[in-house]
């Protein structure tokens, strides 16, 4: 019998020395540390000023100003702030009869220089708002009948303040 006790002892002491390692696997040591990482900023693009109101017909020597109104396309993957639009008469047609003086942008005022604020415009076409310029014909001492059948164009900016 003293033989296997013996193993018996020896099962036992195998079996704890098993046990005691694996409570040894769970020890571990605390320990502090630092590390970095970078992130990259990137460079917005410029909205896209859309006129929305459709065409501006009807214009004449001191007649009515026109309202003008439009949105955005804005290419970003975010927002982008818009704190107003501003407009210029950029180009005319021409078409020069004779004698007669050209039609020229001076023919044509953008009233109300500075839009609403738009504010943030979402990513994506059509998006936002702008409204609050106008535009007209001046009443010039000159004659203006080749400003008769033009076509004007606008350009618009975007502010960012």
């Amino acid at each position: 019998m003293k033989f296997k006790q013996k193993k018996s002892i020896a099962a036992l002491l195998a079996i704890l020395v098993v046990a005691i390692a694996a409570i040894g696997a769970y020890a571990y040591w605390t320990t502090g540390g630092t590390g970095s990482g970078t992130a990259d900023t990137t460079t917005a693009q410029d909205v896209v000023v859309n006129q929305t109101n459709g065409a501006i017909t009807d214009l004449y020597p001191g007649g009515p100003s026109k309202s003008l109104s439009g949105d955005f396309d804005n290419p970003n993957d975010g927002p982008a702030y818009v704190a107003s639009v501003t407009a210029v008469v950029s180009g005319v047609t021409t078409d020069t009869q004779g004698s007669k003086p050209a039609c020229t942008t001076a023919d044509f005022e953008i009233d109300d220089n500075v839009s609403s604020t738009p504010g943030d415009i979402p990513s994506g076409n059509g998006q936002g708002a702008w409204n609050g310029l106008t535009v007209r014909m001046i009443d010039s001492t000159a004659n203006q009948d080749n400003c008769k059948n033009q076509t004007i164009t606008i350009t618009y900016t975007a502010n960012a303040s």
